[in-house]
């Protein structure tokens, strides 16, 4: 017994600890947090967070409201931008069901002549714009915003949508004093609370509370003093590292009849082919009954087929760069308009690929700037895109009819999110949703030196697979920016300049260029480092910070550089490099430096090779030991002499 006591006079020491921190607590601006110069968990930082509290109230009517206060200091205005502009979503379900916004206050506090002053904005600079049919924005701006600033806004926002709250990120890209998040419940309903991430919050409690005259359930979190999160490199979507709560309906206990709406896949699986707009779209197969032309259907290999079915989609319908699980006006309005979202160009693939007696369906996934799917949480809420898939012989396979270039499991990279649910017509299964294959870019120059020291010659960048898609992609969005990159980069005179798909549809460009930055004249002697402008003078695994995430890459890769250099006649070489190869132990990463010599050409040849899309944290020790050799490989050079 002498054993408990410590531990039980420690629980009820926390317990009453926790008791007395007060949530819901707005403190006024003080004199002290106008005077402040710099944020005392990080002096460096442009802004950091005063004050937040996010209060969830789900009320016994059966509605959500969502209250939010935030109030920042801002330290240096012109790096602090991405929290002087905000945008606040309401969604519409499109059947009469809407989020609704009230009491939006929006003020900067300033400190002049040595006392307080306030702006409000106007009516008229909040504005809404709307964003697709479901959903409406409302932006504002602060106003009068300098150095030393205090901004803060508050709304409360109504919601009919029980069954889920949106995840709240507990960290920022600035530092934050204090951060709340307050669930309240009515008893009738029983949720969830979802946490993810590695902040353990100061203050926290959950407990049955008489609330608003009524019996509650509340979820507390309080947190103070937490650094800033810095974004790390390699990283598809750093949010998914970030602490966050989200609440999800699981019961609801109404006139003594108890209801679980505690989810599997299967019960997704249920209401997704239960739904309009998606499993009842897939049973309109009249619609496809004489779509696909003769030669398709007389197919006999299955993979060729469904590679048919791919393209004749990607010939005759347009992506409207709208992402759902889904269809929004129907596969009825796709077949007449040519033109739909993620939902109904990827169930028309799907109903496709059945009409000719594939063993197809439908996989429903999130996206990557969506967030990472919560396998073990199901909800259809983290769902916002549709591929369909096929099987044959065992071995299941991706088509994503949203882009031109898909191929057979090279599908969109705004889907390669690790995982996704295939809905079969009585069964959902978790599968992979990665790239299988390598994807390479090859730079590579033909170059003569001249004895003045100038260099000449032509350069070629090109991508294949998934990233030939995504420089396609990128350059197809925005031409002039695309091309000002190039212009960026290579800062010495380019003519000649081309970007297009070749063969293969791998992606190139190209140059032709003259510079005389390259070489160095050491008495008689031409000394310049033989991958001249594509040597690597450094690289980004230079994080000093314990690492947080995977390290993680649309595709595996090899990155392959090229350059042959033709010295002038009467000169000869001298100092050349060794070859050298270096690995980690598992051969996962490698770096080859490969360097051949014919008469008066000199050619070295470069690849890292990284064999998975996805790392865990823990490589990236090795990372960085390869691309150090790397660098200091590359840093090399040669000299070019007249012959005696």
């Amino acid at each position: 017994m002498r054993k408990k006591l410590p531990l039980l006079l420690a629980f009820l020491f926390v317990s009453f600890f926790y008791s007395q921190h007060k949530f819901l607590n707005d403190p006024k601006i003080s004199d002290e947090d106008l005077k402040k110069t710099k944020s005392k968990i990080d002096a460096d930082a442009p802004a950091e967070v005063l004050y937040r509290s996010i209060h969830f109230i789900v009320d016994y009517n059966g509605n959500i409201k969502q209250e939010i206060i935030s109030r920042i200091k801002i330290y240096n205005k012109d790096n602090a931008g991405d929290y002087l502009d905000y945008e606040i979503p309401l969604y519409n379900n499109g059947r009469g069901d809407q989020e609704k916004l009230s009491d939006l206050k929006v003020v900067t506090y300033n400190w002049e002549n040595e006392k307080m002053t306030t702006t409000k904005i106007q009516r008229d600079e909040k504005f809404k714009s709307k964003e697709d049919k479901n959903y409406t924005i409302t932006k504002f701006a602060y106003a009068n915003v300098k150095n030393g600033s205090v901004v803060e806004h508050s709304y409360t926002l109504e919601s009919p949508f029980l069954t889920s709250t949106p995840r709240v990120l507990i960290e920022e890209d600035i530092p934050v004093k204090y951060v709340e998040y307050v669930f309240d419940h009515a008893n009738p309903l029983g949720y969830s609370i979802n946490y993810k991430g590695s902040l353990i919050p100061k203050h926290r409690f959950a407990e049955p509370r008489v609330l608003y005259g009524k019996d509650f359930q509340t979820h507390r979190f309080a947190y103070e003093n937490i650094p800033a999160f810095k974004d790390e490199k390699y990283v598809l979507n750093n949010d998914n590292y970030k602490t966050g709560i989200r609440a999800e309906l699981n019961s609801t206990l109404i006139n003594n009849i108890f209801t679980s709406y505690s989810l599997s896949w299967k019960d997704i699986q249920k209401r997704l082919y239960d739904h309009d707009d998606f499993g009842s779209q897939l049973k309109k197969e009249n619609l496809v009954k004489n779509l696909l032309p003769a030669e398709i259907i007389a197919m006999s290999n299955k993979v060729q087929k469904a590679d048919a079915i791919l393209k004749f989609v990607q010939t005759n319908y347009a992506w409207n760069k709208e992402d759902n699980t889904f269809t929004d006006k129907g596969i009825k309005n796709l077949l007449a308009t040519k033109i739909g979202n993620t939902a109904e160009i990827n169930l028309l693939l799907t109903m496709l690929l059945r009409s000719v007696d594939l063993d197809a369906d439908p996989i429903v996934l999130s996206t990557i700037k969506r967030g990472m799917l919560l396998a073990y949480s199901p909800s259809i809420t983290q769902l916002n895109f549709v591929l369909a898939s096929f099987v044959d012989n065992g071995k299941i396979y991706l088509l994503d009819g949203t882009s031109k270039l898909t191929e057979i499991n090279m599908i969109s990279p705004r889907a390669l999110n690790q995982y996704g649910i295939v809905m079969t017509k009585d069964d959902a299964k978790q599968v992979n949703i990665i790239f299988p294959e390598v994807s390479k870019t090859i730079l590579s120059v033909d170059a003569k030196l001249n004895t003045d020291g100038t260099i000449e010659g032509k350069f070629a960048d090109r991508d294949t697979k998934l990233y030939a898609m995504i420089a396609n992609e990128n350059y197809t969005d925005d031409e002039k920016s695309y091309a000002k990159n190039y212009q960026d980069e290579y800062k010495f005179p380019l003519t000649n300049v081309k970007h297009q798909l070749v063969e293969n549809n791998d992606f190139e460009t190209s140059f032709d260029f003259t510079s005389d930055t390259f070489v160095d004249h050491i008495g008689s002697k031409l000394v310049f480092n033989p991958l001249l402008f594509l040597y690597s003078q450094n690289h980004n695994y230079n994080q000093s910070e314990p690492r947080r995430s995977a390290i993680e890459f649309y595709s595996a890769f090899d990155r392959v550089k090229k350059v042959t250099i033709t010295i002038p006649e009467g000169y000869q070489f001298e100092n050349i490099p060794s070859s050298k190869k270096i690995r980690t132990e598992d051969s996962a990463i490698q770096y080859n430096y490969v360097v051949s010599q014919n008469g008066n050409k000199l050619t070295v040849e470069t690849t890292v090779q990284i064999d998975d899309s996805n790392f865990p944290k823990e490589y990236y020790p090795a990372f960085k030991q390869i691309y150090d050799s790397v660098t200091k490989l590359e840093a090399q050079v040669v000299t070019a002499v007249k012959k005696k």
